[in-house]
Formats: C-alpha cells, structure tokens, sequence
C-alpha cells in the first residue's frame, strides 16, 4: 500500500473512523449498522446444460472442429459449460443459412406477421426472466439486482418496441421507401450480453433482416438461451443464428462477403480494425465503441441526489459500462461537501456474491479485465493521484475491486484519459461552466456526458454544448427502447434505439 493510497478498514473489513485532524470531520464509523444476513437467490431451478453447441438454420449444430471452451463464472472461477468455438466454416454456414432465412421466409412475411414473432419472443422473455437473470449473472459476474430489475426488463422492452415498429416502417420515414438489408452480422459485449444481443436483433428483425449474432467469449450462455427462445417462438429456419467463439470467430463474421450489414459493440481498437477491414466494401456499418463520460457537477445541485447518480453512474454493473461516469468533474465550492459524502456513500456499498440480493458491486468480469484495472489504478498512484478504496473484505475466489475513487487528479493522467472499465472514479475540479465543458469535452470519447444543476437554463446550456451522444440531466444511466443512443468522435457512430435504431437496418429511398 502506497502514501498516496487510503483504505480504512477494520477487523474483517468493518468500517471505522479515521483519525481526523483538527477542522476535519472523520468518516463515519458504521459498525455493525451496514450489515446484511444473506440473501441469495435460489439457482437450482436453472438448468445449465453441461455443453452447448451453435445454432445455425433453427438447428443446433456441432462446430466443424470439434473445438469446445470453457465459459467460467467470475465469482467463484468455477466452470459453468462448455461451448462450441465456431470457425470460419461455422460462420460460412451461419451466414448461408440466414441468406435462405432471408430470401425463402423474412423478406416474405409481411411486416405484421414479423411483429407477432418478435412480441412473442418478448413474451417468452418475460416468462423465463428468473432464469435468464440468473444465469446473466452467474456468466458475468454482475449483481442479481441489476440483472433482474434492470437488464431483463430492458430486454423485454426492446423487442416489445421494435415489435410495434415492424408493420410501421413506411411511417418512420414518411415519403421515403425503406427496405431491408439483408443479412446482419452482429457482434457484441460482455457487460451486457443479453441486452446488448436485444437491441441489435429487435431492431433487425423489425426492419425484415435476418442475424448472424456473435456473443462475447466470457458470457455466451444468455445469447444461447435466447437462441432457445427463438427455437421456442418457431421463428423461420435462419433468420436468426447464433455463433459462439472468441476473436477469430467474430472477425470471420465481420469479413463474410455475404453480410450485408455489420453492427459492433466494443472495443475502440477492434471498432477501428472493423471500420478498415470494411472500408472500400458495400457493407453497411455501426459501431458503439468506448467511453470516458464526464460527470459534471455544480455547486448549486441537490448534493445528495448527485451522490445517488455519481455511485449509479460508476459502480453499477461494476463500472462495466461504456457511458459510465468515469470521469467526475465538480464544482470547488461544492467540493468538499460532495466529496465527504461521496466516501461516507462508498462505504455503505456491498461487494460480494452477485447472486446475493443485497449486494451492490459484484465480481469483475474475467482476469484479463482485473488485470486490465489493477494496471491503470497503479498508474493513477505512480502519477501523484490520492487512492481512496472502500473498506470490503474481498472473496478469496473469483475476480475482485473494492470501489474507488482518486482525486488531485489531472487531465494527463493516464485515469482521466484511458478507458478503465472497472469501478474506478477520477475527480477534477472546476471554477467557471466554460472551463466545465472544456475539460469534459477533453477527451477522444464522446458517448455520454451528466449534468447536476437546479436550474434548468444551465443545463439545457451545458448540454447543448457537450460533444456527446447522450446528456442526462440531474439523472444518470436512464434508458429506454424508444430513446436513441450512439456517440462521436472515437465513441463510434450510428444510433441504436428509438426510430433511429432502425435506419441502421434499412436501404431508405
């Protein structure tokens, strides 16, 4: 532990006061008063099957290698399944396969007897959300909470809206005559694998294209689960196809000659290699990339609600998010206040088990990622920035991070500029809304952006003047399928959601 570094911890990790010089109040001493009994929720009714295999053409279907991985739970580094590691073969007949789906059934179907398959899947989610809730959070680490109050419903949502949009799309763009694409190659995360699959297969199926979707490596079991859905719903054979696999597997989706349309969710870096690879091609693309969202925060804002967003903005999901509020610019003379309860907040936080009901921080996503965290919060101390870590006895299995937060930060260090993707905040100061803006707008992301202020007039003139695809006001990580979402600049472009969610999709004269 280095000088630069405070964690105040306890016996067992229980909070205490820490020793206060005189004019400084000192943290307070919780004690026992943030203690929780368990309250896992019951898993035994979910029924992972031991192995899986690819779902191409309505059938599941052995990959052409004979190739399996292990898909790992972060909590507890125990192995939940394996699953099929499909190869360029697989794709090639994943994407032939949803090229009959197209041309022989979905092109077809009128656009309401496309909207009754989607709102059926909507339903089928709705009835099996236990379930699914609890296997997102086994595969990915992430609280129970969030998985069942959040991401499910917002899954449900989705398909629901784009269901309603299906016999609709001549008066989504009145005058115009929209048309499919195509096939859709489709490649997403793993911080939100079944939401992420959701609003890129609604919007397709909607706009009357069939799907190669590729979920992430570490947390394939959602996206197969629907994958059972669709087969429940007797959807056509190929209209939508699911294959599993790391990197090469989704680089052989992206490349296929017979994919109309690419939509990437991700990484900075692997959008760019995409957005190359395709150049030149007829291919049309999307990609929602990376994040370093800034925070604003105003003297003049409800202090306490700012709290409430500033935990929501970064530790939710683990700070897994791309529009996470990783960047926290207040106001100096609101500093001090916000900053004391922003630690006396941090430390009421529960980090432990996600399958437990009362925890707030669940485990991070795979090593590679701790790893990926541990390495930027190095540099932000070698730098001269303050550590504060909250005080939580961490698992001894599975992959963990207390909280965090580094303030005397400046906008060169590598924490203020660097996407960490972990729950780790870094704090700057401001005097004047000008300065505000351009140390938000400092950045090369430009994804999302928050705003803290009791008068409406400043907001609407601080927002206005962010570069960022997404602005909420005095709220923080609110959405909702009829909302678009996208970024600038190297946060990608395109708009996923909303009626511009399905211009993506379509060919519009």
């Amino acid at each position: 532990m280095t000088a630069k570094e405070t964690i105040l911890a306890g016996t067992n990790g229980e909070p205490h006061a820490a020793p206060s010089s005189p004019g400084k109040r000192a943290a307070l001493d919780f004690g026992k008063a943030w203690s929780y009994a368990p309250a896992p929720e019951a898993a035994d009714h979910v029924r992972i099957e031991p192995r899986y295999e690819l779902f191409i053409g309505g059938k599941w279907t052995a990959p052409s290698s004979g190739k399996y991985f292990d898909t790992v739970s972060p909590s507890t580094e125990q192995k939940l399944a394996e699953v099929a590691e499909a190869n360029e073969r697989d794709v090639d007949l994943a994407v032939k396969a949803a090229r009959v789906g197209y041309e022989k059934y979905w092109s077809k179907l009128s656009g309401i007897e496309r909207g009754k398959y989607i709102y059926r899947i909507a339903r089928v989610i709705q009835e099996k959300a236990r379930e699914l809730a609890i296997v997102e959070t086994m595969d990915g680490g992430k609280p129970i909470k969030e998985s069942r109050d959040v991401d499910l419903p917002l899954v449900a949502a989705h398909f629901f809206y784009y269901a309603g949009w299906a016999d609709k799309l001549a008066y989504a763009f009145p005058g115009r005559s929209p048309r499919p694409l195509g096939v859709a190659g489709q490649v997403i995360p793993w911080n939100f694998p079944l939401l992420m699959a959701a609003w890129k297969l609604a919007p397709a199926l909607a706009a009357g294209n069939t799907c190669v979707l590729k979920p992430a490596e570490t947390t394939p079991l959602t996206a197969l689960l629907l994958a059972k859905i669709i087969e429940e719903c007797d959807l056509p054979p190929g209209v939508v196809n699911v294959v599993t696999g790391a990197g090469a597997t989704g680089a052989a989706v992206v490349a296929h000659p017979d994919v109309d349309k690419v939509a990437f969710t991700g990484s900075t870096d692997v959008g760019k290699r995409i957005q190359k690879a395709l150049s030149g091609t007829r291919k049309k693309l999307t990609l929602e990339l990376g994040g370093k969202a800034a925070n604003i925060v105003f003297a003049d804002a409800p202090l306490d609600q700012a709290v409430e967003g500033i935990i929501s903005g970064i530790f939710f999901n683990q700070g897994h998010v791309c529009c996470a509020g990783s960047r926290l610019l207040v106001e100096e003379g609101a500093y001090e206040p916000l900053m004391q309860k922003l630690r006396d907040r941090m430390q009421t936080l529960r980090v432990g088990d996600p399958l437990d009901k009362n925890t707030d921080v669940g485990a991070i996503n795979s090593k590679m990622q701790l790893d990926k965290i541990r390495e930027l919060v190095l540099a932000g101390e070698r730098e001269g920035a303050t550590r504060f870590s909250t005080p939580c006895e961490l698992p001894e299995r599975g992959y963990w991070f207390a909280p965090t937060l580094f303030t005397g930060v400046s906008q060169s260090h590598r924490i203020a500029r660097e996407e960490i993707f972990g729950p780790v905040l870094a704090v700057m100061t401001f005097r004047t809304p000008e300065e505000a803006i351009e140390k938000a707008n400092n950045t090369m992301y430009g994804l999302s952006a928050g705003v803290w202020t009791d008068k409406g007039s400043k907001s609407f003139w601080v927002s206005q003047r962010l570069r960022a695809g997404v602005v909420w006001a005095n709220t923080y990580n609110k959405f909702d399928p009829s909302s678009p979402f996208g970024g600038y600049k190297e946060s990608g472009f395109g708009r996923e959601g909303g009626r511009q969610g399905l211009l993506p999709y379509l060919e519009v004269d």
